[in-house]
């Protein structure tokens, strides 16, 4: 005959390691959660100049749609045709504009860099450019050079021209306000962008 005490000793022994190994794939399984969450959480990650940040992390992001501050200099090391896009995720016309954003940034990666930052937010991003109402495009070309737009597109889209005060040399090509996508291609067209 068995011994009751035995068999009820055995019984908790078993319900004990039962419990332990579902503890333990519920451990597991939240460990993979949390690193998979973390590795996908924004972070705010420095070039090796430490000036220029972006919002997100994004592998098959080379051109992160969203900044956190701008560097001239960066920009002009892209080596493609860029637009930054100064703006504010709460301003009306910015909120227009953004899915064109997003959609040209994901269609032109290595092609041209599509970006924008909420000056709102950032506002040491905007004191280098002359940004004086949202939302505002500063141009560059390929070589980071401004972007000098034809007499043709000129009488399409108003652009401003910026030149430095000392050597007059031609700094920044504006387009105040908001453009559309069809407008962003003409511009990006001229740039030489497909």
């Amino acid at each position: 005959m068995v011994d009751n005490q035995t068999t009820k000793n055995e019984y908790k022994k078993q319900l004990w390691i039962r419990i332990s190994v579902i503890v333990a794939i519920v451990a597991v399984i939240g460990i993979i959660f949390l690193i998979k969450n973390t590795a996908k959480k924004d972070t705010a990650a420095l070039t090796d100049d430490g000036s220029q940040t972006t919002e997100h992390s994004d592998a098959d992001e080379t051109y992160p749609l969203k900044l956190t501050a701008v560097n001239i200099e960066t920009i002009k090391a892209y080596g493609i045709p860029t637009v930054i896009d100064f703006g504010s995720d709460s301003c009306i016309p910015c909120k227009e504009m953004a899915p064109t954003l997003e959609k040209l940034n994901a269609e032109w990666q290595e092609k041209a860099a599509v970006q924008f930052i909420d000056v709102w937010k950032y506002t040491d991003g905007v004191s280098d450019f002359p940004v004086q109402v949202i939302p505002t495009q500063v141009f560059f070309n390929a070589d980071g050079s401004p972007f000098i737009p034809s007499e043709d597109l000129q009488k399409e889209i108003q652009f401003d021209m910026y030149s430095d005060k000392e050597s007059k040399d031609h700094v920044f090509t504006v387009h105040q306000g908001g453009l559309t996508e069809e407008q962003l291609r003409i511009i990006f067209a001229e740039m030489g962008v497909e």
